[in-house]
């Protein structure tokens, strides 16, 4: 059988450095951010648009699998902040990294989006069409966040980058779980700026080009759809959860992972977090979190991963990858 295994991977994240003190202007605390979200710092771009992020994490990434930008075939970027509405920011990158033979295209998914394009990724190397598939997950939401706000505290900048290649053996990706819920769309949303509310001065006025999120929402249903996902593609891989090296999950806040893993009963030293550090890089997170664990986890043959993200949309999913 064929199956896309990870033979590389890297990260970015801006050297701007804003800790929680600087929220007190807008009516919130260090405590309460660290408490709450698990934050205690973020990193935010200053001039480096998404593309930037998003290159610099893929040198990286084709370092680490010593492989030449030339032999990549597919870019898959996962973004919700692209450079601009048209053309893709992969578009970008491409150029920016010497990656002439590939083709290239977004995914918006938000915080879902690189589990998204993992999972597209994957489906191209066991197709048979592409051999070397680049897929990066990089948002610059800082350039969409209102300041003035209390709920400004919760994102970061950030990007990471997996070079996914070809195996016929026994590892790798062996499922997905993905999952659309439309009638969630406005739990987490940026009202202004495409076709249905074009850019006028009313948006601008009114800050519909900033993120509104509702936070109860957020929470209730990441903490119902992530341990049905994650105990869903356990039972269909045949898996039990004390077989799971380690989570790696996307980053919403603290309170979310420590109750999913609470409900599907996976010890809390088995999940792997950096929100404290980077707060949420939205499509940035699994694969930011993904380089870390290579890094610093001695990964053994056999050791099974678990990847889960959800997202605004609502979009959410998990899959299953053994080392």
């Amino acid at each position: 059988m064929k199956r896309a295994v990870i033979i590389g991977t890297g990260s970015y994240v801006p050297e701007t450095v804003v800790s929680n003190e600087f929220f007190e202007k807008v009516g919130s605390s260090d405590e309460w951010i660290r408490s709450k979200l698990g934050i205690a710092e973020r990193r935010i771009s200053k001039g480096e648009a998404t593309s930037v992020l998003a290159a610099k994490a893929a040198i990286k990434a084709l370092h680490s699998a010593r492989m030449n930008p030339d032999e990549i075939d597919l870019i898959i970027l996962a973004t919700a902040t692209p450079d601009r509405p048209a053309p893709a920011t992969s578009c970008s990158i491409q150029q920016i990294i010497g990656a002439h033979r590939a083709a290239a295209f977004d995914i918006a998914a938000v915080c879902s989006g690189a589990l998204f394009a993992i999972a597209t990724g994957c489906q191209f190397i066991e197709s048979g069409m592409y051999r070397n598939v680049l897929v990066i997950g990089a948002d610059t939401f800082s350039n969409i966040t209102d300041w003035s706000r209390k709920d400004s505290v919760f994102f970061g900048d950030g990007a990471g980058a997996i070079v996914l290649s070809f195996t016929d053996e026994n590892r790798g990706f062996l499922k997905f779980d993905l999952h659309t819920d439309g009638s969630g769309k406005d739990g987490f949303t940026i009202p202004g700026g495409g076709s249905e509310n074009p850019a006028s001065e009313e948006t601008l006025k009114n800050g519909q080009h900033f993120f509104q999120m509702d936070g109860r929402a957020v929470f209730e249903a990441a903490t119902t759809v992530l341990p049905q996902t994650i105990n869903t593609i356990l039972k269909s891989c045949d898996l039990k959860i004390n077989q799971i090296r380690f989570l790696v999950p996307h980053q919403p806040s603290i309170r979310i992972l420590q109750k999913t893993a609470d409900i599907i009963g996976l010890p809390w030293s088995k999940v792997k977090t950096n929100m404290d550090r980077y707060a949420n890089t939205s499509g940035g997170t699994i694969p930011i979190m993904l380089d870390e664990t290579i890094k610093e986890e001695k990964l053994e043959n056999d050791d099974i991963l678990l990847f889960a993200a959800v997202g605004a949309g609502w979009t959410w999913g998990s899959a299953i990858y053994k080392v």
